[in-house]
This record gives C-alpha cells, structure tokens and sequence, in this order.
C-alpha cells in the first residue's frame, strides 16, 4: 500500500498542475478517476513545499470545471443519444443515465452543486444539465461552488496528512461541519432568490 501512494505522490509532483487539471477534467467527465487521486497528494506536496496549495486548488476547480462543460455541451449539443453512445465505452449505459434525469428533475438546477459531493453521482450530473438546456451561467455558478468545495476538502486533508497526522483526526470533523454549513447556507439563499424571483413574476402578471 505504501509503493502505491508513493507511486501516485510521485506521479502528481512528476505532472503537475498540468497532470493535476488533467486528472480532474477526467473525473469530472465519464472516465472513472477519482479526484482523491490527485488532490489529496497535490495537498501533500504542498505541505512539502513542493506545490502551491492556493494555485493546485484553483487548478483542480478548473480542471473539474472544464470536465463539467464537457458533459454538458456533449449533452445539449448532441443529445441522448451521442451521451449513450459515447458513455457506453466508460460503462455508462442508460440505466445510469434516467437515474442522473431523475436525481436532476427532483432536486432542481441546484443539484449541479450539491451533487459535486456525491460519489458516483457528480460525475454525471453535467449530462442531464446539457439535455434540459439549463442556463450556461447558473450552470458554471453552482458547478464551480460544488467542485470547489470538493476540491478544497481534499486539498487540505492531504495538507494535514503532510504536516501532521494528528491534525487530520482533529480537523475533519471541523471540515465536514463547515461544508454541511456551506451547503446548508447556499441551499437557504437558492431558495429565497427563486421565491423572491416567483413573487416578482407572480406580481408582474397583474
């Protein structure tokens, strides 16, 4: 066990940001990586002093940004049926894909938040998002919150592993109550802004 999570600190110090952005633009998109791969040790080597911990957190934002808008264009520009045709070589068939519609019509254009801290289920929410035409802005809004505070809890927990072991065990309560807060937070101001925006539309057609 050892060798191998030397071997992937190694790999991410050996690549980069560049391999860092590369790494999250694939787990964000149908090709099953996952993003604890590369953040967790890019946090590492930035308690080394061997990475920036701001610039590989911006980075992986990106990098799960852009792997997000990937999903979505394919989707909104090609429809359902390229996304099956294309997932189906990642093991993405339709069974997945009507639960990812499912998941995406009960919760709202928000879910593209909250869903970036779902295994399984934040990789694809950008694919319902694309068929239904969801608006670029929100979409890119609510997907950049999600992915950045995804990003960033990983990010500090391999900081934490670098600095000191005992700080992990500390600190991960506290990191998980911050993100149930912010979640908590973003979940209240989304649903006043869409009553207050019903009200304004409800006054307006009097």
């Amino acid at each position: 066990m050892h060798e191998i999570i030397d071997f992937i600190v190694n790999l991410v110090g050996d690549m980069g940001y560049i391999g860092i952005f590369i790494m999250m633009f694939l787990e964000s998109t149908f090709f099953p990586f996952p993003s604890e791969v590369a953040m967790i040790p890019a946090g590492y080597l930035a308690s080394q002093g061997e990475m920036n911990l701001y610039l590989s957190i911006l980075v992986g934002v990106l990098g799960s940004l852009t792997g997000a808008l990937f999903n979505y264009y394919l989707a909104k520009i090609y429809g359902r049926r390229a996304v099956l045709r294309f997932g189906k070589y990642f093991f993405f068939n339709e069974e997945k894909l009507n639960k990812m519609e499912r998941f995406f019509y009960k919760h709202g254009s928000f879910s593209t938040l909250t869903s970036r801290l779902i295994p399984g289920v934040r990789q694809f929410i950008s694919l319902p998002a694309g068929l239904s035409k969801m608006p670029i802005t929100p979409f890119i809004l609510y997907t950049t919150i999600g992915a950045g505070i995804w990003v960033i809890i990983l990010t500090l927990l391999g900081y934490l592993i670098g600095t000191n072991q005992e700080l992990l065990h500390n600190y991960l309560h506290q990191i998980v109550i911050i993100t149930l807060i912010a979640i908590g937070i973003a979940t209240v101001i989304y649903i006043w802004i869409t009553k207050r925006k019903d009200k304004k539309n409800n006054l307006n057609i009097f």
